[in-house]
């Protein structure tokens, strides 16, 4: 189904990639979204630091 004129909330912050840090591991890796997780441990305990 195809819809035209409706309107499409974008949340452009979340699609900035961003830096972060897990608090679990330490890990420093670079995410994008509002539910980053660790790609290393996969804890969503993690901090951006950019």
């Amino acid at each position: 189904m195809c819809s035209v004129g409706d309107v499409t909330s974008v949340d452009v912050a979340s699609l900035t990639p961003g830096e972060y840090e897990c608090m679990d591991c330490n890990n420093k890796f670079k995410g994008l979204g509002r539910r980053v997780k660790c790609p290393a441990c996969k804890s969503g305990n993690v901090k951006k630091i950019k």
